[in-house]
């Protein structure tokens, strides 16, 4: 833990060097970018999501809940108890649960029908903040860990898989709020950027490979890890639309569509951004 902390200490006094010695009034935009990734790549070996993957995996080991079991023993998509490569294959169908699945809803479906805890305390404080840890973000953390390096492969070929899929297409598209916003506005077009924020065009193969295989990640300007469930749940709200419930199929459904346009993507998450 020391070894983590020290690390992370460095890589924050990094981030506050490089922000102090380059004067931002004086970068051009293509500067700018170029001093981002120069302070993500400096970060990066000291990234403080390893402190949420070894606290999900001492999550995942433990015998908890009414019923005093692991979840070791829960199906993510490979079979019982297996983490490597599963966040790949990730949303898919389940028979088990009659459901399209991602991770997390598949997480709260093991500590219910496993470890016993109901629906309502599976789901408790799903996202992290200052006075409070999320058990999901570190599980998350450590499963998506377990398949850094491998290839998105979201199949989509049971009826149900491809029913999300469209319905996701749909969401993507739809436009509503008090904005008239889409998901399509800001990622659906090249070239475009919100403050000092790129926006990928999630609709092109290498730019959706790019975006969605860096999540979960560690936000520096949070201090905490967010999962994907969150990021889509942070997507809403800056449009203005009803609040996205968590592991709702629509929001499944949205992740679907999302996951299966990034499939040959390599994985590098759980990463760091701003």
């Amino acid at each position: 833990m020391c070894k983590h902390f020290f690390r992370g200490l460095r890589s924050a006094l990094t981030l506050a060097l490089m922000l102090v010695v380059v004067p931002a009034g004086a970068q051009t935009s293509e500067q700018t970018l170029k001093e981002i990734e120069r302070y993500r790549a400096a970060l990066a070996d000291g990234n403080p999501a390893e402190l949420w993957e070894a606290r999900g995996e001492d999550l995942w080991k433990q015998a908890r809940g009414p019923r005093m079991v692991a979840l070791d023993k829960c199906d993510l998509g490979l079979g019982a108890g297996i983490v490597n490569g599963a966040y790949a294959v990730l949303p898919k169908y389940f028979a088990d649960a009659d459901r399209v699945m991602d991770l997390e809803s598949r997480l709260v479906y093991c500590m219910v029908n496993l470890q016993g805890f109901t629906a309502e305390q599976a789901k408790k404080d799903p996202f992290g903040g200052p006075n409070k840890k999320s058990d999901i973000e570190a599980l998350v953390a450590f499963v998506t860990a377990a398949s850094r390096g491998m290839k998105m492969n979201v199949t989509a070929s049971h009826p149900k898989e491809q029913e999300y899929y469209e319905l996701g297409k749909k969401m993507f598209f739809h436009r509503g709020g008090p904005h008239d916003f889409s998901c399509a506005n800001c990622h659906g077009a090249d070239n475009q950027r919100i403050r000092l924020q790129d926006l990928p065009n999630l609709l092109k193969q290498p730019a959706a490979q790019s975006a969605y295989t860096s999540w979960p990640a560690y936000r520096v300007s949070q201090g905490e890890l967010r999962s994907f469930q969150w990021r889509l749940f942070d997507c809403f709200r800056q449009q203005r639309f009803p609040e996205l419930i968590f592991t709702s199929d629509a929001s499944v459904a949205l992740t679907m569509f999302l996951a299966k346009n990034a499939n040959g993507g390599v994985l590098s998450a759980p990463s760091i951004k701003r």
